[in-house]
């Protein structure tokens, strides 16, 4: 696999991923699974992080989940 096959991979799967605002799309909890493991829906940030607001927020999600 070339590496601009790869590319075009990954851009798919996070296409499938992305909702009409273009951004990602919320998890949902499925009913077999565990409600920690769902994520709150926020507004994600270009400031600083929620949880450590001395760094800019890189979007990893933990703000939005019980921690877990």
């Amino acid at each position: 696999m070339t590496e601009q096959e790869l590319r075009a991979l990954v851009r798919d799967a996070i296409a499938r991923h992305m909702n009409s605002a273009g951004t990602l799309a919320p998890s949902h909890v499925a009913p077999s699974s565990h409600a920690s493991h769902g994520l709150f829906v926020l507004v994600d940030s270009e400031g600083p992080c929620v949880i450590e607001p001395s760094v800019m927020c890189n979007h990893c999600g933990y703000c939005k989940s019980y921690g877990h």
